[in-house]
């Protein structure tokens, strides 16, 4: 059974079981993952904890952690890129796996790419949950200057949040042609608000990205199958 700490937000949330449910290679209902979705949106801004001093996200974090586990969870995961600054508390005492996105994306980064855009929330990059994961591995990363996020990032996601998500994918698109013209072998689009965006344009630009929802619910199956056998 796969719990999902979700609402973070819930159109990325739901995103993310719609590509959890296209990776699962099932021919009828009863081959899919059993899955309970914790989608509470009130949990406390994570960027406003980390960049404002604002409330703690941890414990409305650990409180869904819980619920999930109590209610039957056999694995985690958590398709929010911010939120995994705090998955050091999360997985501590936890009894059972839970995937981490910043280790799903890494499956899917090709063997040769070395040099990779990202573009992510102020707070992901200045926490460096990208940046220590994959800098391990020899990626290094890119990121849009501050007026660029100022002008196309942040709008984007503010978007895609309040349901303009064709007006975030207008947004968003320049700044991954730019990221790619800098030489960026692909870009990572670590903000589950961003696929959301590209997708409701339809750019041609989506083939050149990491999807970071999407190599978390890949992730979520390889686990699943491998322990379903």
């Amino acid at each position: 059974m796969l719990g999902v700490i979700g609402g973070m937000g819930p159109l990325a949330t739901a995103d993310f079981f719609r590509k959890l449910i296209d990776a699962t290679p099932a021919q009828d209902d009863d081959e899919h993952i059993p899955v309970l979705i914790h989608s509470v949106p009130q949990i406390p801004s994570r960027p406003a904890a980390l960049l404002r001093a604002g409330p703690s996200p941890l414990p409305a974090l650990l409180a869904a952690r819980d619920r999930l586990l109590a209610a039957g969870a056999t694995m985690l995961a958590m398709p929010c890129n911010t939120a995994h600054y705090w998955y050091d508390d999360l997985v501590d005492g936890c009894r059972a796996p839970f995937v981490h996105i910043v280790d799903a994306v890494a499956e899917l980064i090709p063997a040769d790419a070395r040099n990779l855009g990202i573009v992510a929330t102020r707070a992901t990059l200045q926490a460096g949950v990208f940046q220590q994961r994959l800098g391990e591995r020899g990626i290094t990363l890119t990121a849009p200057d501050d007026a660029t996020y100022d002008r196309a990032v942040q709008p984007a996601i503010d978007a895609v949040k309040r349901g303009a998500t064709e007006e975030g994918g207008r947004l968003l698109e320049p700044v991954i042609a730019s990221e790619l013209e800098r030489g960026a072998a692909a870009v990572v689009l670590a903000c589950t608000e961003l696929p959301i965006a590209l997708d409701a344009i339809g750019s041609p630009l989506r083939a050149r990205c990491i999807d970071s929802t999407d190599a978390l619910a890949r992730a979520c199956v390889r686990h699943w199958k491998r322990h379903a056998a």
